[in-house]
């Protein structure tokens, strides 16, 4: 690498299913395990399958039934709070050498870290600090990792995506005349970061198949395909990338919103989903309050059986001035959801999102219509929300229920035991 900048990119192979084979002490890179819950249906999603598994041909993230049924294999049930336990341990393990400010957490099994100017401090060369790194990791916890080495953020995700892949130390490194060199003729184009189906698609339709002709293709028709990220394309192509760490921890989004969303174990009732949407909209009014954010747009969307084939519905409530109170949230969102989702269509799937929100002063604007009984009733309402947010982070997400909550079809309590929709674990 002829560059002086140097970025790693290290991904934990396999992240669920290695954790699981490590608390086995068994070894991922022989062991067929997959990571899905046992309790769901064979159609349930496998989070993970373990290396050994996907040398089988069982890819990542199919289905329990797509697995052949003449592979035997462990299936181990989800814990996130394991992984998450895991991913700070590994994390703190980089800590050890490199400081915060030049390290991005990209996912939970994936960091880039810059070493420009650690290397002459550590007397080590990039390859040797990703080494380094990845011995560690499997000493201290038996976890394998992959690395990308790159002079940008980009050529170090590729190298990690598809250079470490041929590399029997599971390591890739790349700079902009080698990423031409080895890369631009490479295919399928969705081999390459944020290149999904829909791109490649239509660059296909033009004649274009690789890194090399996007290059050399025709600019101002790459922008009428695709706009201003014509330009991250076209950089791209070349090898370049102008972003760095700094740049991305200086970011702060312009327009800020919070969502969630479930998919449901069965097929609900029109009046089954209207009790989750209520626990949806109470949870995102917590939410709000917890991060000190208000909002006056709450957006939602429905999706209907599978079986039906139906395209999913939406609205919007508006109240007229920012808010996070569950009491008026809960009356809006429920009166548009009441009005445009058929009562008699069976339910599968739900989101919700709050829309453009901004920060919570605790300064309020009184119009003359205002009444100061009104605002005092919002003022307790907050002081209780506030409450029951202590006391759930003192005694669990489940220390304070409603009776809706044990209600049939009610979701809340199962969810609380969850981080990000999968079970929590031990």
């Amino acid at each position: 690498m002829k560059d002086d900048t140097a970025y790693l990119c290290i991904d934990l192979k396999s992240f669920y299913a290695s954790v699981e084979c490590a608390e086995r002490n068994l070894d991922p890179m022989t062991t067929n395990l997959v990571v899905a819950d046992p309790e769901r249906s064979d159609k349930t999603i496998c989070l993970a399958v373990s290396p050994s598994m996907k040398a089988l041909g069982v890819k990542n993230r199919c289905r329990v039934f797509e697995i052949p049924k003449n592979i035997d294999y462990i299936m181990a049930e989800p814990r996130m709070q394991k992984y998450i336990d895991y991913a700070a341990e590994i994390y703190g393990i980089y800590l050890q050498y490199i400081a915060p400010e030049d390290i991005h957490v990209y996912s939970i099994d994936e960091c880039f870290m810059d070493v420009t100017g650690y290397r002459k401090r550590y007397g080590l060369t990039a390859r040797q600090m990703a080494v380094k790194f990845m011995e560690e990791i499997r000493e201290k916890l038996g976890i394998r990792a992959t690395c990308g080495i790159g002079t940008n953020l980009y050529l170090t995700k590729i190298a990690l995506d598809i250079t470490a892949k041929h590399s029997p130390e599971f390591i890739g490194e790349l700079d902009e005349e080698s990423y031409r060199a080895t890369l631009w003729n490479h295919r399928p184009l969705t081999d390459f970061w944020r290149i999904g189906r829909g791109i490649a698609g239509r660059l296909e339709s033009h004649g274009i198949y690789t890194m090399k002709d996007i290059a050399h293709a025709d600019e101002d028709m790459l922008y009428r395909l695709f706009g201003i990220d014509a330009e991250l394309l076209i950089d791209h192509a070349w090898g370049r990338e102008s972003a760095t760490i700094k740049d991305i921890k200086a970011f702060r989004p312009k327009v800020n919103g919070l969502s969630s969303g479930q998919v449901l174990m069965r097929d609900y009732s029109f009046s089954e989903a209207r009790i989750v949407l209520k626990e949806m909209v109470e949870a995102m009014c917590l939410e709000m309050v917890k991060k000190e954010l208000m909002t006056r747009s709450v957006s939602f969307f429905v999706g209907f059986s599978n079986a039906l084939g139906l395209p999913a519905v939406g609205g919007t409530a508006s109240l007229p001035e920012e808010t996070s109170s569950d009491t008026e949230w809960i009356k809006a969102v429920l009166a548009v959801f009441d009005e445009i989702v058929d009562r008699d269509i069976p339910i599968r799937r739900m989101g919700l999102s709050c829309n453009n929100v901004v920060k919570d002063t605790g300064m309020r604007q009184l119009s003359f219509f205002d009444e100061a009984e009104a605002d005092a009733d919002r003022e307790r309402e907050k002081t209780l929300q506030k409450t029951v947010l202590e006391i759930k982070k003192k005694f669990g997400g489940n220390a304070v229920l409603k009776g809706r909550d044990l209600s049939e079809g009610a979701t809340a309590i199962e969810r609380n035991n969850q981080i990000g929709g999968h079970k929590r674990g031990k």
